[in-house]
């Protein structure tokens, strides 16, 4: 027997607007008017296709429309290195809210800290013909950046504060939060640091704190004696098996500084069931200020940077400048040390 309606997919019975237009009675170009909202129908007329709609669960295809020209498109293309990492999943919290509240959607993409990967997404979802794209990072491949200048659309490069970006830049200044940190640790009388962390194939924020944090260190007299770059995920368990690594190859170390606050709160789960004092027998140093420092029965050494404002900041510059409106090309959102009680300020 055939079907009784041949104008569903048959694989996923997907309501057609013709159906929409049959049903409401109206022809189908007056359906699709309503449903863009270009006018030049009754009220009653919207008010019988809307009932439809909702009657019969239609769902518009909104790319094929963007496709067709007949709207701009409303998808942001926004491109993280991970899920796995919770500062990524906050600021993407903020640019996915952000872009709600304007009527635009994310399409996500994962680029695991690679530029090959981030240049395939790139030539992916500029197919789809984004409205704009939000990139994390500042080095992007030839190929990539060539793109990106030749799209003719809005990008917004976060994360690591770009002070000549290919459009716009929000984030904050990473070698900076590094030096920062590095110059403190010194100044209350540590001198044989050891660092944990990951190592990527490309140049990027960790790096840049990494690189920030060893010259304060090393220009106040101190010395960062072991650094131990692991090939994992900057989360909690590489964080405990690296602190344990570091201290047998290095026990003479005073202090961990870490990549992140995931990973040092790995490093102060080791040191503790270790039967180490911390901060007595050793300190401990993060970066983030992660929400899992609230609950820790320490308050982590850390350092606050709002990873839910940089998100919706790169969301508003994005729809600023879709708006037509001036838009600075490079805004920095700070950081803040945070002492904490890992660390033994009563050293000096």
């Amino acid at each position: 027997m055939p079907p009784k309606n041949p104008e569903k997919n048959s694989k996923s019975n997907k309501v057609s607007l013709t159906e929409v237009a049959r049903a409401a009675g109206v022809s189908k170009m007056t359906a699709s008017r309503v449903l863009r909202d270009e006018g030049g129908y009754s009220e009653q007329t919207r008010i019988k296709v809307m009932e439809q709609v909702d009657a019969l669960g239609y769902l518009p295809n909104r790319l094929a429309t963007v496709f067709a020209g007949d709207q701009s498109s409303t998808f942001i293309g926004v491109s993280i290195p991970d899920l796995g990492n919770e500062v990524f999943a906050q600021v993407l919290e903020g640019i996915d809210r952000k872009l709600g509240t304007f009527g635009y959607q994310s399409v996500l993409g994962l680029t695991q800290h690679t530029l090959q990967e981030e240049e395939n997404w790139i030539r992916t979802v500029l197919s789809w013909q984004p409205a704009g794209l939000i990139l994390t990072g500042r080095y992007h491949s030839a190929r990539a950046t060539e793109m990106l200048r030749n799209a003719g659309i809005p990008v917004v490069e976060i994360w690591d504060l770009n002070s000549s970006p290919l459009d716009m830049s929000v984030g904050i200044n990473h070698f900076d939060s590094g030096f920062d940190m590095g110059r403190y640790l010194v100044s209350v009388g540590y001198r044989d640091i050891g660092y944990v962390g990951t190592s990527h194939d490309t140049a990027n924020a960790a790096t840049e704190r990494l690189n920030g944090f060893c010259k304060a260190v090393e220009g106040a007299g101190g010395a960062v004696i072991k650094q131990l770059c692991l090939h994992d995920t900057a989360t909690y368990y590489p964080g405990f098996y690296g602190t344990e690594q570091l201290l047998v190859s290095a026990p003479e170390t005073e202090c961990v500084y870490y990549q992140n606050d995931a990973m040092a709160f790995g490093g102060l789960q080791y040191c503790t069931g270790k039967g180490l004092d911390v901060p007595g027998d050793i300190g401990i140093a993060g970066w983030g200020d992660l929400p899992i420092a609230s609950v820790m029965s320490k308050r982590l050494t850390s350092c606050h940077v709002s990873h839910l404002k940089l998100g919706q900041k790169a969301a508003e510059m994005m729809m600023a400048r879709l708006s037509g409106e001036a838009v600075p090309n490079c805004t920095d959102i700070g950081f803040r040390l945070i002492p904490g009680s890992t660390v033994d300020n009563s050293r000096h």
